[in-house]
């Protein structure tokens, strides 16, 4: 017992990567790492950095515009057909750009993806199928007559209001959760947790089980996707406020979504970083590397290392660094097999990302080599209101490689909030880096 309290301690003081903490009633240490059992004998590292704010004089600053301020309707039908086909109709006032502009590092325009999910009342009935990028053989809309002779097979009716506002660091209702991914850590994060917690944010970031400087069980069913999420909703439940904002990456994303569906009135904004397309999760294949699990199950160690160095544009001397401080793929082979064919999660598929009515922002590196960009277009032509970025310079773990432009589009989008009229959307781009200090 004694020491893995001690390699607990040395683990959040030093950074040391022991997968080996033990039981702790609480451990706490005065840099903000803290170790958290969300069930007997699975402890979770977390980082909770609070601001130090003075207590508030008076009431926090008038909002303008009352209690509607930021509000939006949300209104969408959702139809499956038996063959598979998925149709959407908005029918709300909800804010939605009918342009998602992607953006490169430089804030400049290198291109657009045209929506093709609208309001189906307002296309002729001549008017063929229209197919979207990624969505394999499902359709996206078909003509208005020959839709009406079937039968759907499930329809899903979304109607609620939602208010959308601006999330600045004084506010003391307002949390940030960073989630990693597939062999990362907490640690990947770094420079968006010190970005956040010097604006005077309160920020959140745990280890996944095996990951980091939580506890690795020694047993298969500790890494599904159900008893990882688990784990994160009970992180969220400890540090949860009334707005809380979720920023996932890989992996993460999902569970960023999950919580998003379970807790609609508590999330307030969810960014995905490279997250892939709405699809479920399948064990047979790896739908974040686009690998065959078989073959994932054969790396070392160290052919981990090298696989994920694939997520780096580039190939220095500063990346190899990056991976190491970040302790990227610092995991087990045992840990990574169990992730890997537990990636099941069959309800997250495309209609359960479209019954979302919280704001979303996608980020993605145009270099990724696990994720397609058609993919994440797919997730932004599913989402309710939605914003897709593309950032020329990164790839896989664009967060570490371009910290400066990932933390500006990131702030951005936290202090965004709909303007009067809903017809319009003020997509974030990407100031200078020097504009974000």
């Amino acid at each position: 017992m004694l020491n893995s309290i001690t390699d607990g301690l040395l683990c959040c003081l030093m950074g040391k990567t022991t997968n080996a903490v033990g039981p702790l009633e609480s451990v706490e240490s005065s840099n903000g790492y803290s170790f958290m059992e969300v069930k007997p004998g699975r402890i979770l590292r977390v980082r909770h950095s609070m601001p130090n704010r003075p207590a508030p004089e008076g009431p926090e600053e008038p909002q303008p515009g009352g209690p509607e301020r930021g509000t939006v309707h949300c209104k969408r039908k959702i139809t499956v057909y038996r063959n598979g086909q998925l149709v959407i109709e908005n029918l709300g006032d909800a804010v939605r750009s009918e342009i998602l502009h992607c953006q490169n590092g430089s804030g400049e325009p290198n291109g657009t993806v045209e929506l093709e999910l609208s309001d189906l009342a307002s296309q002729a009935p001549a008017q063929g199928p229209a197919r979207t990028p990624g969505c394999g053989t499902q359709e996206a809309a078909a003509a208005p007559g020959k839709r009406r002779k079937r039968k759907p097979k499930k329809v899903v009716n979304i109607d609620c209001k939602k208010q959308i506002t601006s999330c600045k660091g004084t506010h003391s209702d307002v949390v940030l959760f960073f989630i990693h991914g597939v062999g990362g850590s907490l640690d990947i994060w770094k420079e968006q947790l010190d970005f956040f917690t010097k604006l005077g944010y309160e920020v959140v970031a745990p280890d996944l089980a095996g990951h980091g400087c939580s506890s690795a069980p020694q047993i298969a069913a500790a890494y599904t996707f159900y008893a990882l999420a688990e784990d994160m909703r009970a992180v969220f439940k400890r540090y949860a406020k009334k707005r809380n904002i979720l920023i996932g990456h890989s992996y993460g994303v999902s569970f960023c979504t999950f919580l998003a569906h379970e807790y609609p009135d508590l999330v307030h904004k969810v960014i995905m970083i490279n997250g892939g397309g709405p699809t479920a999760l399948e064990p047979s294949f790896c739908s974040i590397f686009n690998m065959p699990t078989c073959v994932l199950h054969c790396l070392s160690p160290c052919l981990a290392w090298s696989f994920l160095k694939a997520g780096f544009a580039r190939q220095g001397a500063k990346e190899k660094q990056l991976l190491k401080e970040g302790n990227a793929f610092n995991v087990s082979s045992f840990v990574l097999r169990a992730m890997m064919s537990g990636q099941y999660w069959p309800e997250g598929d495309e209609v359960y990302h479209a019954e979302l009515a919280v704001p979303v922002l996608l980020v993605h590196g145009m270099h990724d080599k696990f994720v397609p960009v058609e993919e994440d277009q797919r997730m932004a032509e599913i989402l309710l209101i939605a914003f897709l970025k593309v950032i020329d310079e990164g790839s896989h773990m664009v967060m570490m490689e371009c910290p400066e432009t990932v933390n500006t589009l990131l702030h951005e989008f936290v202090l965004w909030e709909p303007e009067t009229s809903p017809q319009s959307l003020p997509v974030p781009a990407p100031a200078p880096p020097s504009a974000s200090q």
